[in-house]
């Protein structure tokens, strides 16, 4: 390739490298940048844009919403609430309209996103895009060209299949092709190491700026105020809620404000009243323009992702825009940095040469080409590698919607779509918790934390992640008192919402190395080892140590706390203090926004046990349904408690020792929960629940004496075969007994009535709760789909790919849903999947699942576009294929005795 910014001839082969970085300051200063002047953003007619004229047009000094970022993401919020028919909408740029990220962005929308919700938005983008032109009369650059997702390696080949499988589910046209396909589709690809690739027919490419200009067109049509080189310098807030934006030209009132203020939206965020926690960095990231090859490439070319190798290719003005996610990513340190210095980051053809080589290899005949520059673009990336939108839990009123991982094109009009509804309606038409700003709490705000994790996010966006990967970076930063203890025994750890939990206990003797590597779509080499600690729990005791669990504590001087939680929970929660009551807290529409497990400690105070990730949404769903009352206490006492999990037949006989008090079913009953002794300590909440369906008790323990309960319980439990178990294990137990988990099988659109929950339900009290009206109506009405349990028939666990979740179920060999979580039932000696489902729409009004459909259906599940009979129930399988495996009625200890 030869640049034509230098003199002579520079070609893109890696020897020439020296060369050009000889002259690269030359070159890159000087070179047209991408899109030429095309990407330089002109206003559109009817736009207020301060600095423009030598009397900059004066700031309302009032509005309902300020949106702060005129980047694609920016606009794209500020159109779609123009859309749904808000005014007095402003949107303030601290530079030009698009001439951030936006102007330097690559221009590809594609759907193979990770997650079904990024899918979703994906799609909606693209037809947006492919609209916005007729709309607004703004050229856009829309080109349909497809693309090709190419596969090096089988494990990669069978991700892909699973991606088909997923995108097949939401109507998304694609197609597993093999090597010589490709080669059809793509002249310069060179297939010699492809297994297969993935096509896209419908991906596309479009010029963001012009994208962003037509948003901003239309967006002003509807009434949208916007005002260039206009900074934002903090938020005001009063009583926690959003009450003025400080601007470097003013204030503006407002009820709402929406950061969408990209790299600076950490920065922005830290900058409020109040502070707001928007954990995202920034890294630079490098994409190559070429110009034309002899045969120049036609624009709708399809887009080439070589994930193996690292990089990305579009045909770009005839020649081609190729980047990529290298392994060493560089950060950027965006304080104290306004956008002119962040857009004007140099190239670095050293850190480059890597992604040049994977792309002369991908595409040979490109060697000869003439580089037109090597462009800087930063983008900015989470810790999880997934945006951030919502309603931050701590200031009401102030949305954010960031941090797009290098997809921000991708994802801008969906994310701005669902933020929008959002904002009007309360929540968006579709699940979108794994985007939630809710997900994240303090804890991930740490800058060195965010530098160091944003180092091993760029890399993974192109890694091959197989089911249960990790994060290697900002580790071990919540872990519980016996985290120590529990690593010595051989504790293999995951994270979860920053706490660290064990996954499984590997025996002494076994070959750790290899074992952490076994990352794999088939059976993996933990198997007999979690195998192990099922059959523990089923037929001795086992300790695992939930401490993770979110834990709050509601208090009152009279009867405000049970007023509360009656209102918020769907079950009835007026019972006798110690006893425990399962229930979900609903939404309006009677979908669960938590679940969780409450005991009646006093008759005014009550106990609160959530999941782990619910930490920050369940705290912020109660604060904002509690009343101004000062006798009305909300505590998170998470912190203050060590959980442990005894679990199986002989867990009474330990406490039993322990204790000295019987804990036989007759003394103490199920769903009951006591301050007891155990060994020296006093005051510990031992409940006779095991979230597992097994028998068993939940000890939750103050801080202080976690670490003698835990040495005392192991040393009784040693004459009943007692052994650590982790994670892996509940789950296996949890799923084969049907129970559901909320983030992976609840969501704030599935009901009690949906899951097979209406036994967990008020309804047979006057008692008014949030949803009742929605479950009353579904209940009169039928519900359109249906929590089921799969067990696959004709499934060979040793050599057959695993499903983990999200495979399409059929029934009659039409699709019907999808699982939403699976595991390996030790038990049955089969896989079992947990999933919904839904019987064809008659004339597109949602029929009514029945018994009859459920129990008279061939079910197959898909898994990486192969199909397996599975048997359907609505009941958990408690006695199917127990002529397998009949428990022992005399159990013989002996073999667990020095396990």
């Amino acid at each position: 390739m030869r640049s034509s910014c230098v003199r002579g001839s520079m070609v893109l082969s890696p020897a020439l490298l020296p060369r050009l970085l000889t002259h690269a300051a030359r070159w890159g200063t000087s070179g047209t940048r991408l899109g030429g002047c095309k990407g330089l953003w002109s206003s559109p007619r009817g736009l207020a844009l301060a600095g423009e004229t030598a009397q900059p047009v004066p700031l309302p000094s009032q509005a309902r919403v300020v949106i702060c970022g005129g980047g694609i993401v920016g606009t794209s919020v500020a159109y779609h609430l123009a859309k749904l028919g808000w005014t007095e909408i402003v949107l303030l740029e601290q530079g030009r309209l698009g001439a951030g990220t936006t102007r330097l962005c690559a221009g590809i929308v594609s759907v193979a996103k990770p997650i079904s919700i990024e899918c979703k938005m994906a799609d909606y983008s693209n037809s947006l895009y492919e609209r916005l032109e007729e709309e607004t009369g703004v050229k856009t650059g829309y080109v349909k060209t497809g693309s090709l997702c190419l596969a090096q390696n089988q494990d990669r080949f069978l991700s892909l299949k699973r991606l088909a499988s997923r995108l097949k589910v939401m109507g998304i046209a694609c197609n597993v092709i093999k090597p010589k396909d490709v080669s059809k589709l793509h002249p310069l690809v060179n297939i010699h190491d492809l297994v297969g690739a993935l096509h896209l027919p419908g991906d596309a490419v479009v010029s963001s700026p012009d994208v962003n200009h037509a948003l901003a067109t239309a967006a002003a049509s509807h009434g949208v105020q916007i005002y260039e080189r206009t900074t934002v310098n903090r938020v005001m807030l009063d009583k926690g809620h959003v009450t003025a934006v400080e601007t470097d030209r003013g204030a503006i009132e407002c009820e709402y404000f929406v950061n969408c203020a990209g790299q600076w939206a950490y920065e922005l965020g830290q900058a409020s009243e109040t502070k707001v926690s928007v954990p995202l960095h920034g890294c630079e990231h490098f994409y190559l323009l070429s110009k034309p090859p002899a045969e120049p490439l036609q624009p709708t070319t399809p887009v080439v992702m070589d994930m193996d190798g690292r990089i990305y290719v579009r045909a770009w003005q005839g020649g081609i825009l190729s980047g990529g996610f290298e392994k060493n990513p560089k950060p950027i340190f965006t304080e104290g940095r306004n956008q002119l210095e962040i857009q004007n980051m140099q190239e670095d053809w050293d850190h480059f040469e890597p992604m040049l080589t994977a792309l002369l290899r991908r595409m040979p005949e490109l060697e000869a080409c003439e580089i037109h520059q090597l462009v800087n673009c930063p983008e900015s990336f989470t810790p999880d590698m997934r945006c951030l939108m919502g309603e931050s839990p701590g200031a009401h009123g102030y949305f954010v919607l960031a941090g797009m991982n290098a997809s921000g094109l991708t994802f801008a009009g969906g994310a701005g779509k669902y933020l929008a509804e959002w904002m009007t309606y309360g929540y968006p038409t579709a699940n979108v918790w794994p985007l939630d700003i809710k997900r994240f709490g303090n804890l991930q705000s740490s800058r060195t934390f965010l530098r160091h994790r944003v180092m091993e996010v760029m890399p993974l966006l192109y890694n091959l992640k197989v089911p249960r990967w990790d994060f290697q970076t900002g580790r071990q930063l919540r872990t519980s008192p016996l985290y120590d203890r529990l690593d010595t025994q051989g504790a293999r750890w995951m994270e979860k919402h920053g706490f660290e939990r064990a996954k499984y206990f590997v025996p002494a003797g076994k070959d750790l190395l290899s074992l952490d590597a076994s990352k794999t779509f088939y059976k993996p080499d933990w198997f007999d080892i979690v195998g192990a600690e099922v059959k523990c729990c089923k037929e001795a005791v086992c300790v695992i140590d939930m401490s993770s669990f979110t834990k709050f504590e509601v208090t009152s001087s009279d009867d405000q706390a049970l007023e509360l939680l009656q209102y918020l929970c769907a079950n009835d929660l007026d019972v006798p203090v110690g006893h425990i009551v399962h229930t979900g807290m609903l939404n309006e529409r009677g979908g669960y926004e938590n679940d969780c497990s409450v005991v009646r400690i006093k008759k005014n105070s009550f106990f609160i046990i959530s999941p782990t990730d619910q930490q920050v949404h369940c705290w912020s769903w109660l604060k904002k349904h509690m009343p101004k009352d000062p006798n009305l206490h909300l505590e998170d006492v998470s912190w203050k408690y060590t959980a442990l999990n005894l679990i199986g037949p002989r867990a009474m006989d330990v406490l039993g020792e322990l204790s000295y008090v019987s804990m036989t079913p007759e003394h103490f009953p199920s769903l009951f929960c006591k301050e007891m002794s155990v060994g020296y300590a006093n005051g510990i909440r031992v409940m006779s629940m095991t979230h597992t369906g097994e028998p068993g008790f939940m000890l939750y323990i103050p801080i202080e004496y976690a670490l003698h309960v835990y040495n005392e319980v192991m040393s009784v439990g040693q004459k009943y075969g007692i052994r650590n178990a982790g994670y892996y294990a509940l789950r296996s137990l949890r799923i084969e007994k049907f129970f559901a988990f909320w983030g992976q099988d609840l969501d704030p659109f599935t009901t009690p009535l949906e899951c097979g929950r209406e036994f967990r339900v008020k309804f047979d009290t006057d008692i008014d709760f949030l949803g009742r009206a929605s479950l009353l109506q579904q209940r009169q009405e039928g519900v359109s789909r249906r929590f089921i349990m799969l067990v696959l028939e004709d499934h060979d666990t040793e050599l057959d790919l695993w499903p983990w979740w999200g495979e399409p179920i059929y029934r009659n060999g039409e699709l019907c849903g999808t699982t939403t979580s699976s595991a390996y039932s030790y038990t049955l000696e089969r896989h079992v999947c947990l999933g919904f489902v839904s019987p064809p729409s008659l004339d597109g009004t949602p029929a009514t699942v029945t018994p009859d459909f459920i129990n008279r259906g061939d079910y197959e599940v898909d898994i990486a576009g192969q199909r397996y009979p599975a048997k359907a129930k609505l009941y958990p399988f408690s006695s199917l294929f127990a002529q397998q495996r009949r428990r022992k009625d005399n159990m013989e200890l002996s073999n667990f005795q020095g396990k």
